[in-house]
């Protein structure tokens, strides 16, 4: 039996063992595609997020016998998200990497576990993220040969295994869909829908222009917080956040690929897509210097490497349900291609998950993109007599 020891993240030497171990797994891996350092330093930087305010997070890692780093994992939780439609608190592990080792998984996990109880949790989902739902969420199960999308979780197959045999059990699916980029592959329903949209006075499809970005964030935020906020373990959003949002992206935004839809001038909808940067911050190491600032926007603006487009979310208002307005949008988008306008070979839409099957139907069906890759939320219950549920579907309420 091997010999692993624990060590609580505190110094700059354990933070920069803690980054670089998946830089060593992953070496020989083609598919993997090595995440930007500060994109994961600040999930745990309480200075740049907001979960710390009503939360707590902690990072270890594991050394071998011969003093080597051969895991690592964190945990998090914060008490707002804690209660949201749970049966019972719960908190997060997440940043999970490993060697092949049970042993070794099951130290990791017991850390979590502990910590996170001594805090009043009552159950772990993993592997999650210390922040928004979009970004490190979920372990791949399905798609091991594919390249992920920007800060999207790629592991090998065997961390499923080590997940299950530790007694995580399948909370909800997180499905994947590709589309290529090529004009006409809509169904003949598609354009039907449009067609009905285009003669009812008031409807209007358009995309964005980056000098107005004040107004889109402001638009966002009204669509996002009726259409996404109810769901269970997602909060509604403020005016500073979605501006901040705005900004954040302002450097990668191409504005041909960011849609509203809108009815008598009122925001309806939104479709945001954006070049997937996975395409082209392989080769950075890790680092986002000034160097490689400099080369992110040279290959985005003025080389055709980032060819992938990452659908990062899509809302519709309820009352505008099952009107077409994704159909509209879509096809919107179809014409910037039949023009020329956008350069792009394929679309992947993360995160639909299992539970939302009217949005599954929708890709499916509208969108017309095929399931490509598949992740996994896992859900331990620390009381191990109790009944395992898994992630009700939207618009099914438990009995109190």
């Amino acid at each position: 039996m091997n010999t692993y020891t624990l060590e609580e993240v505190s110094t700059p030497q354990q933070k920069k063992e803690f980054l670089n171990l998946p830089k060593r797994l992953y070496r020989n891996n083609r598919a993997w595609v090595c995440p930007l350092d500060d994109d994961i330093e600040s999930r745990f930087d309480p200075a740049r997020n907001e979960l710390f305010a009503d939360g707590e997070a902690i990072r270890w890692i594991a050394r071998d016998g011969k003093g080597e780093v051969v895991g690592r994992i964190a945990a998090f939780y914060n008490t707002e998200l804690a209660n949201a439609g749970n049966e019972q608190p719960t908190g997060g592990c997440g940043f999970f990497e490993a060697i092949d080792s049970q042993e070794l998984a099951d130290l990791l996990f017991d850390a979590a576990r502990e910590w996170l109880a001594a805090r009043g949790m009552e159950a772990m989902d993993g592997p999650i993220n210390f922040g928004d739902r979009d970004q490190w969420w979920g372990l791949l199960v399905e798609g091991y040969e594919l390249q992920p999308l920007y800060a999207n979780p790629y592991n090998p197959p065997y961390y499923k295994a080590l997940f299950e045999n530790y007694g995580f059990k399948n909370y909800f699916n997180q499905h994947t869909y590709l589309r290529n980029l090529k004009v006409g592959e809509f169904n003949q329903s598609v354009y039907e829908r449009v067609k009905r949209l285009e003669e009812t006075p008031g409807y209007r499809f358009e995309h964005i222009s980056k000098q107005n970005l004040e107004q889109v964030a402001d638009d966002f935020r009204l669509i996002y917080n009726k259409a996404w906020a109810l769901f269970t373990g997602v909060k509604a959003i403020d005016r500073e956040h979605a501006q901040g949002l705005m900004q954040s992206l302002k450097p990668i935004i191409d504005e041909k690929l960011i849609y509203f839809a809108f009815f008598n001038d009122e925001p309806i909808g939104f479709f945001i897509m954006v070049p997937d940067l996975n395409r082209v911050i392989g080769r950075f190491g890790g680092k986002l210097n000034l160097w490689n600032k400099l080369r992110l926007v040279f290959m985005l603006k003025c080389t055709r490497k980032a060819d992938r487009v990452f659908g990062v979310i899509f809302g519709v208002v309820p009352e505008f349900h099952g009107k077409g307005i994704e159909s509209g949008m879509m096809h919107a988008f179809e014409q910037a291609l039949a023009r020329g306008e956008v350069h792009y070979k394929t679309l992947e839409l993360a995160w639909i998950g299992d539970f939302n099957p009217v949005m599954m139907r929708m890709v499916e069906n509208y969108v017309c993109a095929t399931k490509h890759k598949m992740h996994t939320t896992y859900r331990y219950l620390f009381d191990r007599t109790k009944e395992f549920r898994r992630c009700p579907r939207m618009g099914v309420r438990r009995p109190q």
